[in-house]
């Protein structure tokens, strides 16, 4: 296993939700941690608490010029070099099949798939240097069918699809590849999409817990756990990891 200390890794939308919970623990771990996302409140929230070995790039990755201020924001806070990226910015799209919009859909993909394509395109040749990893934040919306949420599902199963090829690709050049599929974690995502209250979507994780078969929800934390895993593991690419309590089992009592 690779030595996180001293590592220097860019994780998108890190303001909040498991892109934070990857912060701290790397943070913690003696990494150079760059964040990224579209609030700057959030961001520098973050990294008041974490401290100087985290740095803060204000910007939205579905732009192009965003995205480069990023990296290299990412690099001159790693010292030159990148070691990890991690796809955690995304959004939830939730339509019924019966009332796609070509624009809803368009948006999802920007969002949630091309923009980590871009930027993980854009960072391969600094992860060749480091021979270093790339990790996406998948779903087991790929696992389970959650009727109306089939935009979401879809993006983030592109995201597995690209995964096992993109590790085909670049094992040659020693870049890892990975896919984290997490369960139901309490973040702020279905409230940024505007789908519900809070009250609402603490209702909605205690109704959810019961399909895990360990019976609970997960924590951004447990996630991050998973994320080190396949940053740090040498020979382990193209996986699709499922950090989820076991609700990808599809467990019934019946």
């Amino acid at each position: 296993m690779r030595n996180v200390e001293g590592m220097s890794i860019l994780i998108t939308g890190g303001g909040s939700g498991i892109g934070t919970d990857c912060a701290r623990r790397f943070c913690e771990m003696g990494a150079q941690v760059t964040i990224s996302g579209r609030r700057l409140d959030k961001l520098e929230a973050v990294k008041a608490e974490l401290g100087e070995r985290c740095h803060i790039a204000q910007g939205d990755v579905t732009d192009q010029a965003d995205r480069e201020a990023m990296l290299s924001a990412a690099l001159r806070h790693g010292s030159g070099k990148l070691d990890a990226l991690v796809n955690n910015a995304a959004n939830m799209y939730r339509q019924p099949v019966d009332g796609y919009t070509e624009a809803f859909l368009k948006d999802a993909f920007d969002t949630n798939v091309i923009s980590a394509m871009m930027l993980s395109s854009m960072a391969v040749p600094h992860l060749e240097v480091t021979h270093g990893a790339i990790v996406f934040i998948g779903s087991t919306h790929t696992r389970r069918a959650f009727p109306g949420a089939s935009p979401y599902a879809t993006t983030k199963a592109a995201l597995e699809g690209l995964t096992k090829v993109m590790a085909a690709e670049l094992g040659p050049k020693q870049i890892r590849t990975g896919c984290i599929l997490p369960g139901a974690v309490s973040t702020e995502l279905n409230l940024r999409a505007g789908l519900f209250t809070a009250n609402e979507a603490k209702d909605r994780y205690d109704a959810v817990a019961g399909l895990h078969a360990l019976g609970r929800i997960g924590t951004g934390t447990e996630v991050a756990e998973g994320v080190e895993y396949l940053v740090r593991a040498e020979w382990v690419t193209g996986v699709a990891l499922e950090v989820d309590g076991g609700i990808g089992l599809g467990a019934s009592n019946f």
